[in-house]
């Protein structure tokens, strides 16, 4: 049996991922948890097969909790699930340990495929991740501004070009507004540019909203 966790801020997407999984005999999804907190406390008593992450959560980040699991467990393959498109975030995601990057979209025909690939010991990458990744190894491949942001760097810029406020970015993201113009300024300092509606066309004419 393949135990699977699964770490989603929304009861609604761990239900219908849960029952997606529920038509496989040899699939049980046997643990939950809403954030970053309750995913190393289950992982304390409890053994699973794989991970389902959700990128984007509360406070913690996806990306931040697979790094800290990739310390604390460093055998728990990880799948991640994304609203985002591999362009934004399968990349980094698979840079910080993950073995498969999903959009949620996709997850109802092709999760059950992703988990079987990753516990198998394998890889679960979607077309448009590999050609991104080929691009990655190519000698003539340069850098792009947004390239060399952290991760929390990216993450901040997307929000800001998706047009949310400075309160509801601090809020989602669980920090100061302090702390997030130091971010936004750190972001515009790396890329060269001064405004949100720079950043905004940017991240459009790049193709980072989809």
């Amino acid at each position: 049996m393949i135990k699977i966790l699964i770490a989603d801020d929304h009861a609604i997407v761990r239900e219908g991922l849960k029952q997606i999984v529920a038509e496989e005999s040899d699939m049980k999804v046997t643990g939950e948890a809403a954030n970053a907190d309750e995913v190393f406390e289950i992982l304390r008593t409890n053994h699973f097969d794989i991970a389902i992450i959700d990128i984007n959560m509360p406070g913690k980040s996806g990306l931040d909790l697979l790094k800290d699991l990739k310390i604390q467990n460093p055998k728990l393959p990880v799948l991640i699930l994304s609203m985002y498109g591999e362009e934004q975030y399968g990349i980094r995601a698979l840079k910080a340990g993950a073995l498969g990057y999903l959009r949620k979209v996709s997850a109802p025909n092709e999760l059950v495929t992703a988990i079987r690939k990753i516990v198998s010991g394998g890889r679960y990458i979607s077309q448009p991740l590999a050609e991104k990744l080929a691009d990655t190894v190519d000698d003539s491949y340069n850098k792009l501004p947004h390239e060399i942001l952290s991760d929390r760097e990216y993450e901040v810029m997307c929000k800001i070009a998706s047009g949310e406020s400075a309160e509801k970015i601090s809020g989602d993201l669980s920090i100061s507004i302090h702390t997030f113009y130091t971010y936004r300024n750190r972001i515009f300092e790396k890329m060269n540019m001064k405004s949100n509606v720079e950043l905004t066309q940017y991240v459009i004419n790049n193709k980072l909203n989809e």
